[in-house]
């Protein structure tokens, strides 16, 4: 597979789409005004906006998307966008493109992270050559691995998310029926998710006998962050205790050896209070395999459009991946 330069890569969300260009292989990429998918009909239209003024106009395009892949086409989970890769070809006039789950993208993008990215929960543990997860919360909740496949990385996406998900703690089992649910149901994501944090807000205080109001998760990480013993703050531990046990799930479901990376736009902005002795034993619980999960490292990327990044790395070394680029190609060869 082969990748004209310039390239557009891009990192498509629920909520916003960030877009970067880079030149040529290994050079930096130059960032471009990030859109809100919801000002946008579609995905040409964001990249036309992001465009307008750039001296740089792309050849090709490597795209992720927070929905499930089929082929070349993706419909986001969390917005109205059904994407079409031969068809934003088309309209940006673009010579080649290719179309990824947003969590495939990030576990491809692992080798590219540098150590400074990375923030380790607990005490440092160097993990082995086995799978890597990564997952975490923004507009939805996603999940994928990384495993070596001959010499090539391979990602293993996930609509783990989207599971059933029950309470394990008295306090989880008191919340619980006050939960609103989506679809019927109540999965990881209904609560592990920037929406999901002002269900469970509005869950907890209903528990309690009181109403949480038209607060949003913003506010709730704001509120938070100025006061260790509010209500807000108290919420975002039983978060950050939701997410380790998912977390700990996925690295079971994937043997992830390895370690775990959490990514996702909401994690950086409530380390303050992250207990990472109380995360790590939610983590850890995973009787038979305790002393397994104890040997797993687990790290937040605090850095942001890592993704890019890696869209990036794929494209100046697409041999390096083991991807259907046949199957995947905007463009015929």
């Amino acid at each position: 597979m082969h990748f004209p330069f310039p390239i557009l890569v891009a990192d498509i969300g629920g909520t916003n789409v960030r877009l970067a260009l880079v030149e040529a292989p290994g050079k930096s990429r130059i960032d471009l005004p990030e859109q809100r998918t919801a000002d946008h009909a579609n995905l040409a239209s964001a990249v036309t906006k992001a465009l307008a003024g750039a001296a740089i106009r792309p050849r090709a395009m490597l795209a992720c998307a927070a929905g499930p892949v089929v082929g070349r086409t993706v419909k986001l989970t969390n917005a109205a966008w059904m994407i079409d890769g031969p068809c934003v070809a088309a309209a940006l006039g673009l010579e080649q493109g290719i179309l990824l789950n947003d969590f495939e993208a990030q576990a491809l993008s692992i080798p590219s992270l540098k150590p400074q990215w990375l923030h380790p929960i607990g005490e440092e543990r160097s993990g082995d050559g086995g799978p890597r997860l990564i997952h975490g919360p923004g507009t939805g909740l996603g999940t994928a691995a990384l495993v070596n496949a001959g010499g090539r990385w391979l990602a293993v996406a996930s609509e783990a998310s989207h599971s059933d998900f029950a309470p394990v703690t008295e306090e989880e089992r008191a919340i619980w029926p006050f939960v609103e649910r989506r679809h019927g149901r109540l999965t990881p994501e209904t609560l592990i998710s920037g929406p999901g944090l002002a269900r469970l807000h509005r869950a907890r205080m209903a528990c309690k006998g009181e109403r949480a109001g038209e607060i949003d998760s913003a506010e709730i990480i704001a509120r938070a962050s100025m006061n260790d013993a509010n209500n807000c703050a108290r919420t975002v531990r039983v978060f950050w205790r939701l997410c380790a046990r998912f977390s700990g799930d996925m690295a079971m479901a994937f043997v992830a050896s390895g370690g775990v990376i959490l990514a996702g736009g909401i994690l950086p902005r409530i380390l303050h209070p992250l207990d990472p002795d109380d995360f790590r034993a939610a983590f850890e619980n995973r009787a038979p395999y305790t002393d397994f999960a104890r040997r797993i490292p687990v790290s937040i990327l605090v850095e942001k459009n890592t993704v890019l990044e890696g869209l990036g790395a794929i494209s100046a070394a697409p041999d390096k991946y083991a991807l259907d680029y046949a199957g995947r190609a905007w463009v015929s060869a």
